[in-house]
């Protein structure tokens, strides 16, 4: 994509969940990224947190927001709590025991407030691993979602479900290694770590997206690609500098937060944030 050819940027103010890092800690190791052994520093998770909350608002966002839980620390990453389309809301379930009780909590939010909840039968969690790309959902499978849970969302929602293949086990769910940038303006725009995903996945990928944004190890394993995107402002990882340059070569607006406290747990931007499409 040339200069000549970069579209102008149309910000589109979303709706998202958040949960507060209140109880966040690292007490068991279930991806590359925790380790018991290192002490966290929770009020600085929430200082990191409030500023992307407050970037957020700053972009006219509206913040919903689920109450934390006692002795569920992971609960702050939100966007394993389900997926939402039209009004739907596929639940999670989760792959590891220390994360199950998410689940039902998350369901139980959307009920609450007015979301048709689908009960999950395959282990799926949410929008760790499926995003919406204009009409299609990309799914990821390897470490967390069962492949089963790809059919099932394609039921649940109505619509193409493709799936893509994780191999790097540092990139444990689909949004720390893709990210959308851009959809339902005509031409999808996405991001990815190629490297993330087996041959067949990284073939289809190159296929469907050809002008997309192939980022480097470097920005990778600081979490740039766990990003969050309003169609012109995309929020991500402070460290994530390589790929800030690349987004604002294509006209996007990058906008740097600080979340390495909460990347010892393996989350980033996109993890603390669930979208709510209604």
């Amino acid at each position: 994509m040339t200069m000549a050819q970069i579209r102008p940027r149309i910000a589109v103010p979303r709706t998202v969940l958040m949960c507060r890092p209140d109880h966040f800690t690292v007490s068991y190791r279930i991806n590359p990224w925790m380790r018991p052994q290192d002490p966290v520093d929770t009020a600085r998770a929430v200082r990191q947190w409030e500023e992307l909350y407050r970037t957020y608002l700053r972009l006219g966002f509206d913040v919903q927001l689920i109450d934390p839980v006692p002795g569920l620390p992971d609960m702050v990453y939100a966007a394993n709590g389900g997926q939402v389309v039209d009004g739907v809301a596929h639940g999670a379930r989760f792959r590891h025991g220390e994360r199950a009780a998410e689940g039902p909590l998350y369901m139980e939010w959307f009920r609450r407030h007015g979301y048709d909840v689908r009960e999950p039968v395959a282990t799926n969690e949410g929008e760790g691993d499926f995003l919406l790309v204009g009409d299609t959902v990309f799914a990821g499978s390897g470490f967390r979602s069962d492949p089963a849970s790809h059919a099932e969302a394609a039921r649940v929602f109505g619509r193409e479900v493709v799936s893509l293949g994780l191999v790097d086990p540092r990139f444990y769910h689909l949004d720390t290694a893709f990210a959308v940038l851009s959809d339902g303006e005509g031409e999808d725009e996405v991001a990815y770590y190629p490297e993330a995903f087996d041959e067949p996945s990284r073939a289809l990928l190159a296929s469907r997206f050809p002008d997309a944004i192939l980022v480097g190890e470097d920005d990778a394993v600081v979490f740039g690609l766990n990003c969050f995107s309003d169609g012109h402002h995309v929020v991500l990882a402070a460290q994530a500098t390589g790929f800030a340059a690349q987004l604002a070569e294509r006209g996007f607006a990058p906008i740097g937060v600080d979340l390495s406290e909460l990347l010892r747990g393996g989350g980033g931007v996109k993890c603390c944030t669930l979208e709510l499409r209604s």
